[in-house]
């Protein structure tokens, strides 16, 4: 495997500025090739998709190699890629279809350990039609969600797990896999907010078994929208709202308007550089992701051991990521500062790892942080060990007395 972190962040402009970015969960900064293909995009003819203009014709190809390109980021049909705004955007509109069908008694399951964009929509579904929200709880301690914490509230009548594939605040990755099947014993669906998961981790539709999976491109290099996949015979099943006049093919059906064309050029971008992460690798886009991602989960375990080691060594600090399996994000609390002092401490010396609750509130109320949270640091695949120098020397300097 090679990892040439020298290249790959001379691929980002904005790192020319001189900050050492540890804001990746809320948003990468965005590589060159991205750049370029959305201005490519906009610089060419445009219109509505078609078969006839040439505006028509560039509009269609963007569209399906956008669907190629996700499909084989997730492992997932590309007629089963929605895309939409953004991942809030598409799981509201999934909890309201999806809860047509629902009735008075059914049941829903949420976790604490989710976004609230996995929470609040599927929260307000039930409310809307008089069903039954179930919490699953998660452990404070460790940071652990099981399997068996599902099956604690699981019934005959759930009809949706909604559950996320790693924490965005804490970095747990719960074992989906067991929880889906778990779900689908009862016959519910399984919809995982993988958000914060595909920036870390190749994502795999059928191993996983989620239902629906849905993330962000901006969170794994790309431009702002979001996309979700399901099988297509899934989506076949689901009568969204839709304005008459527009198609009712599937994925079409579920995106409403016009799709940002220019941004789904920049995702096929986004889903190209990443393939490129490990030069040496060969293939099809699909086994070049997975050689690629090894690669750089293994730069980002070297990056998080010397992270480990700086922050033991300093007095004062409570870590809250501790699951067994966790993607490289840590929640730092201090025991005589305040995170939002520390966040601009480190801001004036160019060091960004922002402070709050990132829209987990369940979690870190669950953890006993009430809606402040703690000071979040989060890898990307443009960091460096001396990014991370550069951190653990401002915090050192910020504790100091």
């Amino acid at each position: 495997m090679t990892y040439d972190i020298t290249a790959i962040r001379s691929q980002f402009p904005a790192l020319a500025a001189g900050t050492a970015h540890f804001d990746g969960p809320g948003g990468t900064q965005t590589p060159q090739p991205v750049i370029r293909a959305i201005a490519d995009a906009m610089s060419r003819p445009l219109s509505n998709r078609g078969r006839i203009a040439p505006g028509e014709r560039n509009a269609d190809a963007i569209v399906t190699g956008a669907r190629r390109a996700m499909a084989d980021l997730l492992g997932a049909d590309p007629t089963g890629v929605v895309f939409g705004r953004s991942a809030t955007q598409l799981t509201y509109d999934f909890s309201r279809t999806l809860a047509k069908t629902w009735r008075p008694g059914d049941e829903v399951i949420v976790t604490r350990l989710d976004h609230d964009a996995n929470i609040r929509p599927w929260v307000q579904a039930a409310e809307q039609v008089g069903a039954t929200v179930r919490w699953a709880e998660f452990d404070p301690t460790t940071g652990e969600l099981t399997p068996d914490d599902i099956r604690a509230v699981l019934s005959g009548r759930t009809r949706v797990v909604a559950v996320t594939a790693a924490s965005n605040l804490i970095g747990t990755r719960p074992a989906i896999p067991e929880i889906a099947r778990l779900a689908h014993g009862v016959g519910a669906l399984c919809y995982v907010d993988g958000v914060h998961y595909a920036a870390h981790s190749l994502v795999d539709l059928e191993q996983l078994g989620a239902d629906f999976f849905v993330c962000s491109a901006y969170k794994f290099l790309g431009p702002h929208h979001g996309v979700l996949a399901a099988r297509p015979e899934l989506l076949h099943t689901l009568r969204p709202d839709k304005l008459l006049p527009s198609t009712d093919e599937v994925p079409e059906r579920f995106e409403l308007g016009t799709l940002p064309y220019e941004f789904l050029a920049g995702t096929t971008a986004a889903v190209d550089f990443l393939a490129g992460l490990d030069p040496d690798a060969t293939g099809t886009r699909r086994e070049r992701l997975n050689a690629a991602f090894t690669a750089l989960e293994g730069h980002e375990d070297v990056l998080r051991n010397q992270l480990d080691k700086g922050l033991s060594a300093l007095d004062g600090i409570t870590i809250h990521s501790h699951a067994a399996d966790r993607t490289p994000t840590l929640l730092l609390t201090f025991d005589h500062h305040s995170t939002t002092d520390a966040y601009a401490f480190l801001a004036q010396r160019g060091v960004h790892a922002p402070a709050g609750s990132f829209y987990a509130l369940e979690t870190s109320r669950h953890l006993g942080l009430g809606d402040t949270g703690g000071l979040r640091i989060g890898l990307a695949p443009y960091n460096s060990t001396e990014d991370v120098d550069r951190l653990l020397t401002g915090l050192s300097e910020f504790l100091t007395p």
